[in-house]
């Protein structure tokens, strides 16, 4: 609906869009009770204002009420359904994000709900607003899920450091590590009681009692949601696309898959490392051009995935192991840039893979590899043996196909032992006499004629030792 276009005429300054695209836009300020809307007309530069309240009904009056050309909002909580319900009624939509530097607004005397709302029309009609990619409610949903058991190992997490701050607090000691909640759960179910049945100098054991009965209801509850998403992830092809990686599970498959969504929305893969906030900050003034930090924008859950995976990846793909120890050099002050690096390079990955709707194929990393130059000998015979990565399911399912041919070879062979009809014979004369065992190597000695017992008891005349041959000495 916005023509793109920076250079403007004298003559369009004052109305940068032109008459055959002026427009009737609607720029929503949401708020969590209220919004605030204010209708805007490109042509005669006017505009009214309405204050509604943020509800579905009422919204969807004004959409009908009015001529609507274009509807522009930004990105928070609610633009989700209001955008849904915007495109319900066949109304083109615009979100925007606020942290583009068009929106960046410096010494501002006055912020009020009217001015934000004139601000987002006013920019829309001069094409400043950057739209963002808006997900199908469908795809919005599995996002709050894997976002939200997230949020359930946070809380268990925490739970978990508040008790063991108890026991450290009394002087007592527990297991460490996760061994504390497996073999060593029986020592602290030891030290919980009633809150009602604690003494007064024992009240902590009443709440240790509380914070299990809370952090088990929550495992439950975990479980149930991890059950769900690989419920989720088995029928979804991307999901299970990204898990052919060496080194990607399916947690990251799953928080790769809800980021990036629509592949094809990127141009390159510089897009998408700077989606992630994996890209050096850049500062440029004149002769100075200088790199610092990634920038960390984006969304903090994928990108600390992304670097679990990096560290992961190093012990299970020799194609990441080679792209960190190149990295690294061998340097300790370079492992963590060089985890960084290789988390950019597997975010990526992952979207060339979606895109290309490839799975993952050592080969193709070996060809893309020897493009960029020599390719070490090692990683080369590795990569031209290396079979493809199964999940969980496909090896649970070879161990048990397996152990279903072993288990019937098995029973075959004792079936053929015991149908094997035993051979009787009839004549007697036939009958198998044992041979005596005839050793074979150094010649027995002759028996020597029985002497008599009242003679002196005399020893065997042995044979004479038979003289070797000279081996002469060369």
């Amino acid at each position: 609906m916005i023509i793109s276009g920076s250079k403007l005429s004298e003559s369009q300054k004052s109305n940068p869009i032109p008459k055959e695209h002026q427009l009737k836009i609607l720029a929503l300020d949401l708020g969590k009770f209220n919004t605030m809307c204010c209708f805007f007309d490109t042509k005669t530069r006017k505009h009214t204002f309405l204050n509604a309240t943020t509800e579905r009904r009422y919204l969807e009056a004004v959409f009908k009420q009015h001529k609507i050309d274009l509807v522009v909002m930004e990105a928070c909580g609610p633009s989700g359904w209001i955008n849904d319900l915007a495109k319900s009624h066949h109304l083109p939509t615009l979100v925007c994000s606020t942290n583009e530097d068009a929106w960046r607004w410096s010494n501002v005397k006055r912020k009020t709900d009217k001015d934000d709302a004139l601000k987002l029309a006013r920019m829309a009609a001069m094409q400043e607003l950057k739209a963002v990619h808006m997900p199908t409610e469908k795809h919005r949903e599995f996002r709050s899920l894997v976002k939200y058991r997230k949020t359930l190992d946070g809380r268990i997490n925490k739970m978990k450091c508040t008790i063991r701050a108890w026991f450290v607090n009394h002087g007592i000691s527990i297991d460490a590590g996760d061994k504390a909640w497996h073999t060593g759960r029986e020592h602290i179910n030891s030290f919980r009681k009633p809150l009602m049945e604690c003494q007064p100098h024992e009240l902590w054991r009443g709440e240790l009692d509380i914070e299990l009965t809370q952090m088990d209801a929550l495992a439950a509850q975990l479980d149930i949601v991890v059950k769900q998403l690989e419920t989720i992830g088995k029928r979804d092809a991307r999901i299970v696309r990204l898990r052919t990686i060496p080194g990607v599970g399916p947690r990251t498959a799953e928080i790769l898959v809800a980021c990036i969504d629509d592949p094809h929305r990127f141009a390159n893969g510089r897009q998408v490392s700077a989606y992630f906030g994996l890209v050096p900050r850049q500062y440029q003034s004149g002769e100075t051009d200088r790199n610092g930090r990634i920038t960390k924008r984006g969304n903090p859950l994928a990108r600390t995935i992304l670097v679990e995976c990096a560290w992961a990846s190093l012990r299970y793909n020799p194609w990441a192991k080679s792209v960190y120890d190149r990295i690294c050099g061998k340097q300790k002050t370079r492992k963590k840039k060089a985890a960084i690096a290789l988390a950019r390079k597997i975010a990526v990955l992952a979207w060339a893979l979606l895109r290309d709707e490839k799975d993952w194929d050592p080969k193709q990393m070996l060809a893309v590899t020897e493009s960029f130059g020599r390719t070490p000998p090692a990683l080369k015979e590795t990569l031209e043996k290396m079979k493809p990565k199964e999940n969980s399911d496909q090896r649970k399912s070879r161990l048990r196909r397996e152990a279903r041919e072993a288990k019937t070879a098995a029973t075959s062979s004792t079936a053929k032992r015991q149908n094997k009809p035993a051979a009787k014979s009839t004549n007697p004369i036939a009958t198998k006499i044992p041979k005596p065992k005839i050793s074979i190597g150094k010649p027995t000695a002759k028996p020597s004629p029985p002497q008599k017992a009242t003679g002196p008891k005399t020893k065997p005349k042995s044979e004479p030792r038979r003289a070797r041959k000279l081996v002469s000495a060369v």
